[in-house]
């Protein structure tokens, strides 16, 4: 599968993956610091600074380990990673793509209210 391929496919099935409060709140929250990881890992290859580099690739993983348990109380849980590869496209297209999207479009906002009207959400 392509970058537009992906990108389609992860567009598609968004919503049925976020529809529990909880999953969608630690979304919101946690998302942006996953970017900000990114920009501290990226800051810290350019100054070749290992304090830079260690401290923005933790901020990624704790990041994703929380998003992990967002999707853990969803009723329906996220497609598996078909290779390594396809975790690492899947999960930066996510928080730099198709997540800023879904917010933009006003999709996570529609979703977290319809979330409060679900028993158990």
């Amino acid at each position: 599968m392509n970058v537009s391929e992906l990108l389609k496919w992860q567009w598609e099935g968004y919503l049925k993956y976020h529809q529990s409060r909880t999953n969608l709140l630690i979304h919101i929250v946690i998302v942006p610091f996953f970017l900000i990881g990114n920009l501290i890992t990226i800051a810290g290859i350019l100054g070749l600074s290992w304090v830079f580099m260690i401290s923005g690739l933790l901020l990624m993983l704790l990041s994703i380990i929380l998003q992990a348990k967002g999707h853990g109380v969803e009723s329906n849980p996220p497609e598996p990673f078909t290779s390594a590869a396809n975790a690492v496209a899947r999960i930066f297209l996510e928080q730099w793509v198709t997540f800023p999207r879904f917010v933009l479009t006003g999709q996570w906002f529609r979703a977290f209210r319809q979330a409060g009207q679900i028993p158990g959400q």
